[in-house]
C-alpha cells in the first residue's frame, strides 16, 4: 500500500480506529484511548488528528525515521500507523508548550491561532 493511500484512509476517524484496533497493541489502543479522552475526542478523531499533525509538523528526522520504520517492517501500513500515533502522544503529553503551539486549548484538535 502506498504510502498516500494510508494517510488518505487515516483521514477517515472510522478507518483510522479499525486499524489501531487491528495492530492488536493493547497498551497503545489504552494509550490513545486516554489521550483521546483527555482531549474530548474518540479514539478514531485521535488517530485521524495525529496522522495529520505528523504530516504537517513532523520534522525530517521524524520522516527518516517513519522511512526507515517502513522498509525494516514486513507491514508498511502498521510501521506508519503505530510511528504516527507514538509521535502525536509524545508530543500530545508533553502539552502545548513541547510543540510551539498557540492553540486555544492546546488540544490535538485545535487549530494554531
Amino acid at each position: 500500500m502506498l504510502l498516500g493511500t494510508i494517510l488518505k484512509r487515516l483521514d477517515d476517524d472510522g478507518d483510522a480506529a479499525v486499524a489501531l484496533e487491528a495492530i492488536g497493541d493493547i497498551v497503545l489502543l489504552t494509550e490513545v484511548a486516554a489521550m483521546a479522552a483527555a482531549y474530548d475526542e474518540t479514539v478514531g478523531e485521535y488517530v485521524s488528528g495525529a496522522a495529520r499533525r505528523f504530516a504537517a509538523d513532523a520534522a525530517s528526522e521524524d520522516w527518516l525515521a517513519l522511512m526507515t520504520a517502513i522498509e525494516r517492517n514486513d507491514d508498511p501500513a502498521r510501521a506508519v500507523l503505530e510511528r504516527m500515533v507514538r509521535w502525536s502522544l509524545t508530543r500530545d503529553g508533553a502539552g502545548p508548550a513541547a510543540s510551539g503551539c498557540n492553540c486555544r486549548d492546546g488540544g490535538p484538535g485545535d487549530v494554531p491561532r
